[in-house]
């Protein structure tokens, strides 16, 4: 694989890691920029690289302009708060510069048709960097499903569903932008880890799309009582976001998606992954696949918890291709090695010039979640129309690539 020069724009918790650990550990990546608002991130994170590889990084700067500027950078990885993204994005593809987006949500719709519209007119590489695409059971599932093993798919659950009172309220980690989000926005706005692998897996894009939204919100008291008894900044502050913020997507095949945000509630963490067919489900909360042609099954359905776990069985038989590979030859990085999977499909895609396994559709029609949800709730829970991102062409059914990272 040829070498890149890669710049870093964003050096929070997950910039620091992925440019610290997981691209210093890459040998076809040479980190050459670094930018972040912050200098002691800038001095941490390139000391950190300097002691790992024994280089200087060329560049720091604290203008992401400059970095996507600099002759030192050909790729730009995107890491930085939401509200970055896009522009910083759109103006890596405008310079000819493949670049790589961390998730988040859209702020608007006009946001999204921006991105695609700079993506057709430069055709520069960009992929968002959904790492839960690359989750082991997410892939997993999803091969099982394309097998037929659960008959006709219906209905499919996901949720982000992460206790974060903490993190909001800058207890465990300081500088933390998502605060802000919370105290003025009321939206499904982190919606892409549990509905990634769920468009992949209905084929959104590719045959299939969303066509509409419902989306409905609980009061927010969690933060507000989290604090009541804290001497912290934020307490007393009225948050807009609901506790739990609940999102139903109609699909033009007559599918049905459900997605949670909760994030600010007493919970353990969960992505609640569930899949739903004619001939049987996947549940993520009691990690158990259940088929209807399975007699020892269904004398257990009255007395499921039995079978609790019974995944573990199932997915030595049925695991990923790329995650038994990828077992074998020993799992690398954060979040249980999806992280290190969804930077290598995009280096991959870049080296090979394959399109990307996760592109600006997927990107968008993942994204505009946030501002639709926000729109839907503001208007009493109506339903509202997704725009139809790539011109009718979701229609055609793409042909898989060449590569051990298809998601197709």
């Amino acid at each position: 694989m040829k070498k890149f020069k890669v710049g870093v724009i964003g050096l929070g918790l997950r910039g620091a890691w992925w440019a610290c650990e997981m691209l210093t550990a890459l040998p076809y990546v040479e980190i050459t920029a670094l930018c972040d608002l912050y200098e002691d991130r800038l001095e941490k994170s390139a000391a950190a690289i300097r002691e790992k590889t024994g280089k200087e990084v060329p560049l720091l700067t604290r203008d992401y302009r400059a970095l996507i500027r600099s002759d030192e950078v050909d790729t730009v990885l995107v890491l930085s708060g939401w509200g970055n993204h896009f522009d910083a994005a759109i103006r890596c593809m405008k310079a000819g510069k493949p670049v790589g987006m961390e998730v988040g949500g859209a702020y608007s719709v006009q946001q999204c048709y921006e991105l695609v519209r700079t993506y057709e007119e430069t055709e520069t590489p960009f992929m968002l960097l959904e790492n839960c695409c690359y989750g082991e059971t997410e892939m997993t599932v999803t091969d099982m499903a394309r097998k037929g093993l659960f008959g006709t798919i219906v209905h499919c659950d996901g949720g982000y569903c992460h206790e974060m009172r903490n993190t909001l309220a800058g207890i465990n980690r300081d500088r933390h932008y998502r605060v802000s989000e919370y105290i003025h926005r009321n939206c499904e706005s982190y919606p892409t880890h549990e509905l990634g692998p769920i468009a992949k897996l209905l084929n959104i894009g590719n045959g299939n799309r969303f066509v509409s939204l419902v989306s409905m919100s609980s009061k927010a008291a969690g933060m507000k009582d989290f604090l009541a008894d804290k001497e912290n900044p934020y307490r007393g502050v009225d948050y807009a976001q609901g506790d739990i913020f609940t999102t139903l997507i109609k699909c033009a095949g007559g599918e049905t998606v459900r997605i949670t945000l909760d994030t600010t509630l007493p919970r353990y963490y969960s992505r609640d992954f569930t899949v739903r067919g004619t001939g049987g489900m996947y549940e993520e909360r009691t990690n158990s696949v259940y088929f209807d042609n399975n007699e020892a099954h269904a004398k257990k359905h009255g007395s499921w918890k039995e079978e609790w776990g019974n995944m573990e069985k199932y997915m030595e038989e049925y695991r990923h291709p790329l995650w038994d590979e990828y077992r074998k030859d020993g799992i690398q990085g954060n979040h249980g090695g999806m992280d290190y999977l969804v930077i290598s499909a995009f280096f991959d895609a870049l080296d090979q010039g394959l399109p990307m396994p996760i592109d600006v559709y997927d990107a968008v029609s993942w994204m505009v979640v946030t501002a639709l949800s926000e729109q839907s709730v503001a208007l009493g829970s109506m339903p509202v129309a997704f725009p139809d991102f790539t011109g009718g062409r979701w229609m055609e059914k793409k042909q898989p690539v060449n590569s051990k990272y298809n998601l197709l």
